[in-house]
């Protein structure tokens, strides 16, 4: 379920809703041109700004995986496929997995199991899975950062907004008529600037962070599974180990399934 696209949407209309009662068109919240662009158009400059090209044009396919995410790696179904090869290992050797690799799905686990079945040291395969881990994790942080910059900035853009508006407005005193609609309309940017920045940027910030620390989780759990698959343990004993990385519901499953069989 994308929570993250609908908790946006509940946010916005529940902002939306609350102007309504108080007598304010939402429409005029969300059409002023000049707003729009100091606020939106001035947050993303800052941001660009703290961040290489590189960053900006790739945080766009982040955003829409934190709005629509695809799925993460299943930890029941990779418990169940290491469990398996580690049956396989311990009955027929570790090179018996070479002609089963192939089938892998996870890049990570297939690129593990590969190392292992190459005869390559335990603590070399270890320290290779673990720099992924640690070069994926900087490679999600740059997003979650982008994404938390802009909500810092964009306040500020909305109080620069609200000034630019108050002077604006300031210059017809000589038409009192034009003063109220002319604040009103000033404030614009800064509510602008306000939900940007808590309704959706620094949600996005924290979805990702989220994803990135789900995604650390499940490569933990395949390092950890193919580790003891090269070490030679019992399949039993890999299975209980990996398991503690699920939820107690994920966990209770796969053992009610066990027992079952």
């Amino acid at each position: 379920m994308p929570a993250t696209l609908v908790g946006i949407l509940v946010a916005l209309a529940c902002v939306m809703l609350g102007a309504i009662t108080h007598g304010v068109s939402p429409v005029f919240l969300v059409s002023n041109v000049t707003a729009l662009l100091i606020v939106i158009g001035g947050a993303l400059g800052a941001t660009m700004a703290s961040f290489e090209i590189s960053a900006t044009s790739g945080v766009f396919k982040a955003i829409m995986k934190a709005m629509l995410p695809k799925g993460l790696p299943d930890g029941a179904v990779n418990i169940g496929i290491l469990v398996e090869f580690a049956r396989k290992a311990r009955h027929e050797g570790l090179l018996s997995l070479e002609s089963e690799i192939a089938q892998v799905d996870d890049v990570f686990m297939r690129r593990g199991l590969q190392l292992a079945i190459d005869g390559s040291d335990p603590e070399a395969v270890a320290q290779v899975l673990k720099t992924d881990i640690k070069a994926m994790k900087v490679r999600h942080k740059v997003a979650a950062d982008w994404c938390q910059s802009y909500g810092i900035f964009a306040p500020t853009f909305g109080i620069i907004g609200a000034v630019i508006g108050l002077i604006a407005t300031l210059a017809e005193l000589d038409h009192p008529e034009k003063l109220g609609a002319g604040i009103a309309a000033a404030f614009v940017a800064t509510f602008l600037g306000v939900f940007m920045a808590n309704g959706v940027m620094l949600p996005l910030a924290n979805r990702l962070k989220r994803l990135s620390a789900q995604e650390v989780q499940g490569r933990e759990l395949v390092m950890e599974g193919v580790l003891a698959i090269q070490g030679g343990q019992n399949p039993r004993v890999i299975e209980e180990t990996l398991i503690s990385y699920l939820s107690p519901k994920e966990a209770a499953a796969i053992r009610d399934a066990g027992s079952g069989g």
